[in-house]
């Protein structure tokens, strides 16, 4: 087999074609699919006459350079570390890094693998990949390249780069340098700007001697405090929504001062951040943790796979999930005047919103963040499939609202806590604009879920008014919520490696100081905890692999820095503009769009570790 690279085969995409999706019940012909795929795969194979044969070399080309390489010494190289002869030429070439990839494997249900392809090559993001992967191998066509993807699925040991090239039907393969090195550099975007920020971000929000500063108290507000938490559970029904939203009260003998509410992450419950909750608690503050119906833990209860984030997530949550909150909010406030014990417990007058994940999207739209769905679509219809993280592809769903009944704001939200949250381009440039409450961002370094450079970092610095923002270099999207969740699907995911044990209790214990300290700026101890909300504190919190950060405005080398990595991921991972079309050709479009807005959305149940954990992403492979 022969691999060729050409430096100036620049990729060329289509323009972008909507799709109708399918409604739920379409679930029932997956055996189908599973059956069609495995005889797609054997017909293709069968038909090839190259098929049986395994690539013996490929071909490596970059301009008027060109280097054979046999396939037998790159699994040498994979499996020892050690630079056959024949590779002598290309030493700096063969690195670590190059073995790394190399070696690691995605292993992949096969029950569920020919029904993934199918429906990932059925989908715009599969007609992407697929032209993304022709660029790469020139020479190649789609029907060889579909085989080698279904057979390579199939392979006992998982899917890994030689066992593609052990599969492909032709004994010749021509490799394009330039478009390769692209598709690397996509399926490592997150890793990449990780590396650069990390290093920027602990010296530029650095401060020379944070235990210099004596703050002027004697109690630690990442400790418990005096007051006895109890809890009850509760479940509301919005009959006009048919929304049966669950709730956790949190509250002491006397509880005072705001109400905090905490709203989940995608696919997950009510008690993702207990400890957050019994903390505050135990400072004497009430909690309200809601759970949304349609994104929530149960969302998992069927096994599907889709690959539509509207299938996955119904676009009505970006506008249920504030309403849950709403809601929660006129009901407490109608039943707490006949509780009892419980009267005057909970201050819907003023709230403090925090969420995780997606429950950070929640609290800033109430907070007066207005959507942005052209913006959205926008980034949806050009981002290619493999320069997307989870929640680039998750925040798409949203693409599928009206422009209508964006007003999901609520007055009675004085404050918003934003925990990883996933904000992306649901805002647009200006949506967070709106925001005016004081507002507290945090951002885990390592998060390949929510990247921090497109969900938190850049988000922040388009909020206007009172702002923090906390940086936890050395953690990951779950190290803040509780540390039950290690068990979790997200948290054994093999998406990535979780950083949620003991090893993220800095972490934790600075969210604890930092959301009480934030809490109390709406009660007569605010000087108390205002000595907490400085970045000497945050900063003498840190341990040796985790340094914490905190910050009310980026440095300017650090925005330039942003600037820098979002120019430069525009270029690489997003397809050219569509070409001029008609007029005839845009009406019919816009119509299309039209009457895809008028669908309802579909409450499609899916399974989380199928969605995250079977998408081929470098995040996931492993060794």
């Amino acid at each position: 087999m022969r691999l060729n690279i050409n430096a100036w085969n620049l990729p060329i995409v289509g323009r972008y074609r909507p799709r109708s999706h399918l409604p739920c019940p379409h679930r029932r012909y997956r055996w189908g699919h599973w059956l069609w795929g495995g005889l797609t795969a054997l017909a293709i194979a069968s038909l090839s006459p190259e098929a049986a044969r395994a690539a013996e070399q490929v071909s490596l080309q970059l301009g008027p350079l060109e280097q054979t390489v046999r396939v037998s010494d790159l699994e040498t190289f994979a499996e020892t570390g050690e630079i056959p002869e024949s590779l002598v030429n290309l030493r700096r070439a063969f690195t670590p890094q190059l073995r790394d990839a190399l070696s690691r494997r995605l292993y992949i249900d096969p029950s569920v693998a020919d029904s993934f392809l199918d429906q990932l090559l059925a989908s715009r993001d599969g007609e992407m990949l697929v032209e993304q992967l022709l660029e790469a191998l020139p020479d190649s066509d789609i029907a060889d390249l579909k085989a080698a993807l279904y057979l390579t699925l199939h392979q006992a040991d998982g899917l890994s780069v030689l066992g593609f090239l052990r599969v492909y039907p032709q004994q010749a393969l021509k490799i394009d340098a330039a478009a390769a090195a692209n598709l690397t550099l996509q399926l490592n975007l997150a890793h990449l700007q990780s590396r650069i920020l990390n290093p920027l971000l602990r010296q530029e929000l650095a401060i020379s001697d944070p235990e210099a500063q004596r703050f002027g108290v004697s109690f630690d507000p990442s400790r418990p405090g005096s007051h006895e938490v109890r809890r009850r559970s509760i479940v509301l029904n919005d009959h006009r929504r048919r929304r049966r939203i669950p709730v956790d009260l949190y509250y002491s003998r006397n509880s005072r001062g705001p109400l905090v509410v905490m709203s989940h992450g995608f696919a997950a419950d009510r008690r993702f951040l207990t400890y957050l909750a019994e903390h505050l608690t135990s400072y004497g503050y009430s909690v309200a943790a809601l759970e949304h119906p349609g994104s929530n833990i149960e969302v998992l209860a069927e096994i599907s796979l889709q690959l539509s984030p509207q299938e996955v997530l119904p676009a009505s949550e970006f506008l249920d999930r504030p309403r849950d909150v709403s809601f929660l909010l006129d009901e407490l406030e109608r039943m707490s005047r006949d509780w009892g014990y419980l009267r005057d417990k909970f201050n819907t007058r003023e709230v403090i919103a925090i969420g995780h994940s997606l429950g950070g999207f929640t609290a800033l739209a109430l907070a007066g963040g207005e959507l942005n769905l052209r913006e959205l679509r926008s980034f949806c219809q050009r981002r290619r499939p493999l320069g997307r993280a989870p929640a680039d592809w998750l925040q798409c769903a949203a693409g599928e609202l009206p422009y209508s009944e964006m007003r999901l704001r609520d007055r009675r939200v004085k404050r918003v806590v934003a925990l990883n949250p996933l904000i992306g381009n649901l805002f647009g440039q200006e949506g967070l604009a709106k925001v005016t409450t004081p507002t507290l961002i945090f951002s885990s370094s390592n998060d390949a879920i929510a990247p921090p450079l497109d969900h938190q970092l850049r988000p922040f610095a388009n909020l206007p008014g009172e702002k923090y923002l906390m940086t936890a270099i050395g953690t990951t999207h779950m190290s803040v919520t509780d540390i039950a969740n290690r068990n979790s699907i997200v948290g054994q995911s093999t998406l990535m490696q979780e950083v949620m044990g003991p090893e993220a209790l800095p972490a934790r214990r600075a969210v604890q100081a930092l959301t009480l300290a934030f809490t109390s700026q709406l009660t007569p101890q605010a000087p108390i905890y205002k000595p907490f909300l400085t970045p000497a504190y945050v900063q003498s919190q840190s341990d040796a692999a985790i340094a914490l950060r905190l910050t009310t405005e980026l440095p300017l080398k650090v925005e330039s820095a942003i600037a820098a990595l979002h120019n430069s991921q525009q270029h690489l991972v997003y397809a050219p503009p569509p070409d001029s079309e008609t007029l005839v050709g845009r009406a019919s479009r816009q119509l299309a769009q039209f009457k895809s807005w008028l669908r309802p959305p579909q409450y499609c149940i899916v399974k989380l570790d199928r969605i995250f954990n079977n998408i081929p992403r470098k995040d996931s492979l492993r060794g």
